[in-house]
């Protein structure tokens, strides 16, 4: 059986690792709304820069004709 000591150091350790992790999962959660929000305010661009492909596309086939 393990001895006083070594069931508190093993308390220790645990609370340490579990308060490592929420740190990190706070961290993983923070750049993930960031790169949400980043893709959000991508769209607009992405939208005109399809219009742009999509006239350029009918232009392109208007001439071969």
């Amino acid at each position: 059986m393990a001895s006083l000591k070594e069931v508190k150091s093993r308390i220790t350790s645990v609370i340490s690792t579990q308060q490592i992790t929420k740190a990190m999962k706070m961290v993983a959660a923070a750049k993930l709304r960031k790169s949400q929000e980043r893709i959000t305010q991508m769209r607009p661009f992405a939208h005109k820069l399809n219009q742009l492909f999509q006239n350029l596309s009918a232009a392109g086939q208007g001439e071969q004709a």
